[in-house]
């Protein structure tokens, strides 16, 4: 059952470590196939290199195993809420990678200090709250559910990625090649942004209209970055 989906996520999830995103079993990636309301998700806290495309968990929205000889992720519950809200989320990955984490574990957001940043995220990287006593009593859910909520009111598409308080990074795409492709963009300008911090700590973030020109000629409408596909 959807064996191309399982290639691609299995291939997704092997790129986490290749691009130094996830140490361990520290990350997961899924995609769904929207046909069906399927989606398949990495097993939980199989090493990356014994992982193999059968492995890959298939699941529904309701969060049931559909097919799998293993569990899914701990965190599926999280991408499943994610996959409930938004038709257009094809593909979510989560990392504890360094740079990103290292902002959530500091409750601070990060801001747009340049245009590596505004040329794929659209203004800041928002850090969501942390969960409550009670919600953490069904974690994984209420995690996918705080992202949510924030982005019902922001745009999903213009900001493909969060950071949970005190805990690590989600991002999303289309699919699961582009969710991945997303995890490293955070990664770096997380990166970026904070070693901007030490270079100059009055730093403030780039001028408005230079994030504006850089996000908008790479999306939207008026796009013109890349080649035109005829």
């Amino acid at each position: 059952m959807l064996e191309e989906l399982k290639r691609k996520v299995y291939e997704a999830n092997m790129e986490l470590p290749r691009y130094g995103l996830v140490t361990f079993t520290w990350g997961n990636a899924s995609a769904i196939d929207r046909e069906t309301g399927l989606f398949v998700i990495k097993p939980s806290g199989v090493e990356y290199e014994k992982l193999r495309p059968e492995d890959m968990v298939v699941m529904d929205l309701n969060m049931k195993k559909v097919e799998g000889d293993l569990n899914p992720s701990s965190d599926t519950a999280t991408h499943c809420e994610l996959y409930r809200a938004f038709p257009s989320v094809g593909g979510v990955v989560h990392t504890h990678s360094c740079w990103a984490t290292s902002w959530a574990q500091a409750g601070r957001a990060i801001p747009c200090y340049g245009t590596t940043h505004a040329d794929y995220i659209y203004g800041e990287v928002p850090c969501l709250r942390n969960l409550t006593e009670e919600e953490l009593k069904d974690y994984e859910a209420n995690t996918g559910k705080l992202i949510v909520e924030y982005f019902r009111k922001g745009d999903v598409e213009a900001v493909p990625c969060a950071l949970c308080k005190n805990h690590g990074a989600f991002a999303w795409g289309k699919d699961a090649a582009e969710a991945v492709h997303n995890s490293v963009v955070l990664e770096e300008v997380a990166r970026m942004a904070a070693q901007c911090e030490m270079i100059n700590p009055r730093v403030a973030p780039a001028p408005q209209c230079l994030q504006d020109k850089h996000y908008f000629r790479k999306h939207g409408a008026n796009a013109y970055y890349g080649q035109v596909s005829h």
